[in-house]
C-alpha cells in the first residue's frame, strides 16, 4: 500500500516492494489495481522493467511482462506516460490553487501557532486567531519590541513566569521563528512573494518591523 504522491520516487511501500523482489528472485509477479497506482514517474517504470517482473493490471484486465508483444509493451509505455502526466498536472493544479488563494489574501497552508484553520466564505479554508495561543504571540512581540531582551533572556523570563504556548514551555529556537514570521503582522510570504493577508494580525506592522531590526542587530 502506498499513499504518498511523488514525482521523483521515495514512496515507502513501492521501495519496500522493490527490496523484496530483489531479495527473492523466485517472486516475479505483481498484482496492482491499475497503471497509475503503480507508477508515479519514469524511474518507477525503469526499476520494474529492469527486474523483469510480470505485472497483472487487474482493473485494466492486462498482463504485461518481458515476454509481452511489442505492441502491448508500447501501449503499456503510453499508459505510464499518461500516469506521469496526471501526477505532474495534479501537482501543478494544486500549486496554482494555492497561489490563487495567496493572491486573495488567504494563507494557503496549515495555520501556524497562534492561529487555527477554519472554514471561510465559499467553503475555502482560512486561518483565524486561536484564543488560547494568540495572546501569547502578541505578548512575545510586545516584550521583545521594548529592546530590553535577547531571545534567550525573553524565553527565560516567560518560562520563569510559568507562561506556556499550547501547554508547553518556550524554547529560544521556537520563539525566534515566531518573531521572524511575517504572517503575524497581517502579511505573509508565499512562493517568493509577499501578500497582504485577510487574517487578523497578532502584531502591528510597526511592531513587527521593530522586532526585525532588533533581531538583525
Amino acid at each position: 500500500v502506498d499513499v504518498e504522491s511523488s514525482k521523483t520516487g521515495g514512496r515507502a511501500g513501492f521501495t519496500e516492494m522493490v527490496s523484496f523482489l530483489k531479495k527473492h528472485p523466485g517472486c516475479r509477479t505483481i498484482l496492482v489495481e491499475k497503471t497509475d497506482r503503480l507508477y508515479r514517474n519514469l524511474t518507477d517504470y525503469a526499476t520494474l522493467d529492469k527486474l523483469g517482473v510480470i505485472i497483472h493490471l487487474v482493473k485494466e484486465n492486462q498482463i504485461i511482462g518481458p515476454d509481452s508483444k511489442s505492441s502491448e509493451q508500447f501501449v503499456h509505455g503510453i499508459k505510464v506516460l499518461v500516469a506521469r502526466n496526471y501526477s505532474q498536472n495534479l501537482g501543478e493544479e494544486t500549486s496554482k490553487g494555492m497561489t490563487e488563494k495567496a493572491r486573495a489574501g488567504i494563507y494557503p497552508s496549515c495555520a501556524p501557532v497562534g492561529y487555527r484553520n477554519a472554514d471561510g466564505p465559499g467553503g475555502k479554508r482560512v486561518i483565524i486567531s486561536d484564543p488560547d495561543a494568540a495572546p501569547m504571540i502578541t505578548e512575545l512581540f510586545e516584550r521583545f519590541a521594548t529592546g530590553r531582551y535577547s531571545v534567550k533572556a525573553l524565553v527565560n523570563e516567560l518560562n520563569g513566569e510559568g507562561l506556556k504556548l499550547r501547554g508547553r514551555k518556550l524554547y529560544s529556537s521556537v520563539v525566534h521563528q515566531i518573531l521572524r514570521k511575517r504572517l503575524y503582522c497581517g502579511d505573509f510570504d508565499w512562493d517568493g512573494k509577499t501578500y497582504h493577508g485577510s487574517h487578523e494580525p497578532l502584531a502591528t506592522p510597526e511592531r513587527w518591523q521593530r522586532v526585525q531590526e532588533l533581531l538583525d542587530a
